[in-house]
Formats: structure tokens, C-alpha cells, sequence
């Protein structure tokens, strides 16, 4: 069966997540996250998709972004994929794929919910021990955007603008944003709405992604449905 293409709009925020094949190493040395920054910098600004948040892990990557153009992330996810896979096969001398299938992603809500993938993503070092605090590893965007470090990669999100009148101000208040715990709900949102490619948001965002792409955005129920039974009768069951 064909797998339905995703769901892309523009102007619409997403959370991405692209895992090495049974969790394998995909950055070995400095030289490779040289090199897929490099490229991310290149695809993202071919495919017009502005990147917010992001932490390149050992063995997966984590992007918050927003595309001005229909597939835009798409595009740049299978260009930057093939030109990572080609420069890592050639490096390491192996053959084969090293991604983990197609990336995983979720369309996110800008009210309540952006703010909050911003800080889940640069938190990943912390949840996986690496480091004690976010501005100590280097292949995140948190020094970016709490510290202020140049960057030709980060385009800030209108909300995170939104957080003062300069950068000063706007860098403080980011950084505060991390003195408090994330809810373990919230944890558990983004993982489920990311690994099933759906909305995280309210209902209301849910139903208004669904009108807009025509794709279900929300689990289904489970359990057969109200009347089932009924209905087989019906029909002579």
C-alpha cells in the first residue's frame, strides 16, 4: 500500500524527528555535525523552511520549523538525508542505509505549544544525561537563542520575538523559561503526536489542521463503535 504523503502546509510550525536505523550512531566525529549543519543551513534555505529549535543527538536529530512553502520540509528532509547518508557512507567505508525509515513529525500549535517544543528540544542533552545544563552542549540551539551566539542556521519564531523589545530582553526571558520542570503530561504529548505524525495542540487546532489538509490529526477511539452490534444485526449477522 502507498503511504499517504504528509501533511505540509505552509505557515504551519512542526516538530521533526529523524533517528539512525536500531538507534545506530549517525555523528561519530565533529566533522559530521559540521557537516549536516552545513547542509541543513543549505536545504533549509533552498526550501524556503525556517528553522527555530534544534539539537543534533548522537544517534537522532530534533528540528522545530516552519515552512513558507507547501512540502517545503519535505524537500528538504529527503535532500539532506541522501547528501548526509552519501558523505557518512564515504567516511566510515560502509554501504546501506542510516536513517530509520521515513522522519517522524507533528504539526504544532504556535499558542501554548511552540514555546514548549523549544525548550523540549534544547533539553535533550539534560533527559539523556550529557550534560547539566543546556548551554554546555554544543550542537543545540540554546545558545542561540538564550545566549545570543550568531548563527546562519536559527530564524526566530514571531512568538520568541515576541518575548521583549531587544535581544537582551528576549534572551533573559527565554532562559527562564528553563527553570522550571516540564510536566510529565506534556512529555508524554509530544512523543505520542510526533511518533503518530498527528497535531499538538487543543481540539480546536486539531480540527482546524483536519479541515485544512483533509488528514486525521487525532487518535482514533478504541474499541469497536456505539451500535456496532446493532448495525450487524441488521444486516443478518
Amino acid at each position: 500500500m502507498a503511504r499517504l504523503p504528509r501533511a505540509c502546509p505552509a505557515g504551519v510550525p512542526q516538530h521533526i524527528v529523524q533517528r539512525g536505523n536500531n538507534r545506530q550512531v549517525c555523528f561519530v566525529e565533529e566533522q559530521d555535525f559540521v557537516a549536516y549543519v552545513g547542509w541543513l543551513i543549505e536545504y533549509s534555505k533552498k526550501y524556503r523552511v525556517d528553522i527555530h529549535a534544534w539539537v543534533l543527538m548522537t544517534n537522532h536529530v530534533h528540528l522545530l520549523c516552519t515552512s513558507q512553502m507547501s512540502n517545503g520540509v519535505s524537500l528538504m528532509m529527503q535532500s539532506l538525508g541522501r547528501q548526509y547518508v552519501r558523505y557518512f557512507n564515504l567516511s566510515y567505508k560502509r554501504t546501506g542505509t542510516l536513517w530509520e525509515g521515513r522522519f517522524r513529525s507533528c504539526l504544532v500549535q504556535t499558542e501554548n505549544y511552540l514555546l514548549q517544543l523549544y525548550r523540549y528540544i534544547e533539553l535533550n542533552p539534560i533527559r539523556a544525561g550529557m550534560v547539566d545544563e543546556p548551554s554546555a552542549y554544543k550542537w543545540s540551539s540554546y545558545q542561540i537563542n538564550a545566549l545570543g551566539k550568531e548563527s546562519a542556521l536559527c530564524v526566530p519564531h514571531a512568538l520568541y520575538l515576541a518575548l521583549g523589545d531587544n535581544k537582551a530582553q528576549r534572551q533573559s526571558a527565554y532562559r527562564a523559561l528553563f527553570k522550571s520542570r516540564m510536566a510529565g503530561k506534556l512529555l508524554t504529548d509530544i512523543r505520542l503526536a510526533t511518533n503518530k505524525g498527528m497535531a499538538l495542540g487543543s481540539e480546536h487546532f486539531k480540527q482546524e489542521i483536519e479541515t485544512l489538509t483533509g488528514r486525521k490529526m487525532r487518535p482514533g477511539k478504541i474499541g469497536r463503535p456505539i451500535g456496532w452490534r446493532k448495525n450487524n444485526t441488521d444486516d443478518g449477522f
